[in-house]
């Protein structure tokens, strides 16, 4: 399951014949949170148990964000994303199936948080200078 970039979907909708055509074309199925970090696991060769100890989540409620029986907040997508060691792009998609909001670099604190998800940190150094610039934590 590998979604589409959205540079791609607008080629498809401006080169199609009308929007009738496109939309009735796109029987992809909905993208959740739950799928897409089941898709991470799968290509990054990670498991579970794993990512949820290394998000310093309860492992129920880990497991629950993994199966899609929870709704997680912004900060625990976060957690685990840096578990995962996910680039930005992942990490915005994990937000955004999430509902959770984008990373922005207007925001003071997402923007630290977007630095060290480019420079690869552990969640303990995004935590580190997330405290070290007078900003809330992820956990």
């Amino acid at each position: 399951m590998s979604e589409k970039l959205t540079e791609e979907l607008l080629d498809e909708l401006l080169g199609s014949s009308g929007v009738d055509g496109f939309l009735r074309d796109r029987t992809e199925p909905a993208i959740t949170l739950a799928s897409y970090l089941q898709q991470l696991l799968d290509e990054k060769h990670l498991k579970r148990v794993q990512v949820v100890r290394m998000a310093d989540l309860n492992e129920t409620f880990g497991y629950q964000i993994f199966t899609g029986a929870r709704h997680p907040s912004r900060d625990k997508v976060l957690q685990i994303c840096f578990a995962m060691a996910l680039s930005l792009r992942e990490a915005n998609r994990a937000l955004g199936y999430a509902d959770a909001g984008r990373l922005d670099c207007r925001s003071r604190r997402d923007a630290i948080i977007i630095y060290c998800l480019d420079k690869g940190c552990s969640l303990q150094k995004v935590n580190e200078e997330l405290y070290r610039f007078g900003e809330r934590t992820i956990c």
